[in-house]
This record gives C-alpha cells, sequence and structure tokens, in this order.
C-alpha cells in the first residue's frame, strides 16, 4: 500500500500572533511551526500501516523552503520520502490543486490529510482533493483500517458516531481520535540522523490561481475584567447576572 500524507507547516499554539503591514499580513517573527496537528495523528496512523503491513509512506507540503525543518521531523518520525511544492500556500483552493497534482503522479492508494489546519481552520483540502481526483472520501475521520483494497473507517457525525466501508483509492480527513494522543511519535536520535538521508524532493509548483484572498486580520477582543461572588451569595450571582451581563 503507498501511503501519501499531507503536511501542514502551522504555527504552534503557544505562539504570541501578531499582523503586519495595517494588520494585512501575518507576522512570522519568532513564531515556532510545527506539524499541524491533524496531520500528526494521520502521520502516525501511516505509521502503524508502515509497521504492520509494508507500506510505503510520503509525506507532501505546500511552502517554500522554510517548512523544510518541519517536514524532516515528518521523516524522522518514520515517513520514507518527502515532496515538497514549491509555493506559498495561500488558499485551501490553491493548496488541493498542488497536491492533486502530486497525488495523480504519485499513484497512491490512500491520501490522509487533517480534517483542517490550526492556522486558518478552513477544513476544505480534502473535500476539494477528493471532487478533483474522484477519489472516495471519509471526512471527520477517527478509525481507520485497510484489509487488501477495502477500508474501514469510523468518522464522528453530529451526536455519536458512523461506521463506513469504502475501497481504496481513499482520502480521509483526520483528526483527534485516529491515534490516542499516548501514540503520537516523538523523533529520537537514530530518526532524526537517518532524515538527513531521505529524499526531500521540491517540485516546482501547477498553474493555479487562489480564488480568494486576505483582506485584514483581527485579534480576538481583550477579555474584560471578571467578579468574584462568594459562593454562598446566590442572590447577588443573579442580580448581577440579570442587570449587568444581562443573561437571565
Amino acid at each position: 500500500m503507498k501511503i501519501l500524507v499531507c503536511i501542514s507547516n502551522v504555527p504552534d499554539t503557544t505562539s504570541k500572533i501578531n499582523f503586519t503591514d495595517g494588520d494585512t499580513k501575518f507576522d512570522t517573527n519568532g513564531v515556532q511551526f510545527v506539524i499541524n496537528p491533524n496531520d500528526e495523528f494521520g502521520l502516525t496512523r501511516a505509521m502503524w500501516f508502515k509497521e504492520k503491513q509494508g507500506a510505503t509512506v510520503h509525506i507532501a507540503t505546500v511552502g517554500d523552503a522554510s517548512v523544510e525543518p518541519t517536514m524532516r521531523k515528518a521523516l524522522a518520525i518514520g515517513a520514507d520520502e518527502g515532496i515538497r511544492i514549491d509555493a506559498v500556500p495561500t488558499d485551501g483552493y490553491f493548496v488541493a490543486t498542488q497536491l492533486a497534482e502530486v497525488i495523480k503522479k504519485g499513484a497512491y492508494d490512500l491520501v490522509i490529510a487533517g480534517r483542517e489546519s490550526i492556522d486558518y481552520n478552513g477544513g476544505m483540502v480534502p473535500g476539494i482533493l477528493a471532487a478533483m481526483l474522484g477519489m472516495n472520501f471519509v471526512n471527520t475521520c477517527i478509525s481507520l483500517e485497510v484489509e487488501g483494497s477495502t477500508a474501514t473507517a469510523v468518522r464522528e457525525i453530529d451526536g455519536g458516531k458512523e461506521k463506513v466501508s469504502t475501497s481504496l483509492p481513499l482520502i480521509i480527513g483526520g483528526q483527534k481520535g485516529l491515534v490516542e494522543e499516548s501514540d503520537l511519535k516523538i523523533p529520537n536520535m537514530r530518526g532524526i540522523m537517518m532524515a538527513r538521508k531521505k529524499a526531500l524532493n521540491v517540485v516546482p509548483a501547477s498553474d493555479s490561481n487562489p480564488l480568494t484572498k486576505d483582506q485584514t486580520f483581527e485579534k480576538p477582543a481583550a477579555k474584560g475584567p471578571v467578579k468574584l461572588v462568594d459562593a454562598g451569595n446566590v442572590a447577588e450571582l443573579v442580580s448581577l447576572l440579570h442587570n449587568e451581563a444581562k443573561v437571565i
């Protein structure tokens, strides 16, 4: 089985976020970038298929040279080969068109993408890919097993879970639950050294124009002051909720 894991290079959630040029551009100064968490769950699941079923695992990322440290981490975790599409990612449609070309040429049986990235939370790339390539698609996937050419997946739905069966080739939008957090792999020294020797191929971007453009960014409003009410003073709490907060 040949697997492609789509990797997004995203800011660490502990990073301090700022904007420049009149709040029209994201300021990357001092920001540490990591593998998108939803993609990391997918990469770990791909490693399971590699260890248990002998699958070949490639990773692909749309980005300039600055994303390569994140890709090297994925290679150190165990991916066999990396593909960097040399373009700055803009909107989800643009990213999907770039990944689609890689998938076509690679003839992958299984494409694992994160349900969404934690920077822009577009949640559109896996679905667009499936539509472009005519491949089966399971979104919000929290469990995946493959036997031969048949895949069995569990996905989250409103109020519950749904178990589905489909055939390869398949694209999934994975998320937390695809593997346990305790199973996420941390690169060890041997993996880091081996990653330096693994192929990280840079391919030119295909012709594609983004459909959207960021106009401006705005930080959430600062939290207001907090009033503390004694646990036994229910009357004051009700009064504040009614007269000041106006929620009752």
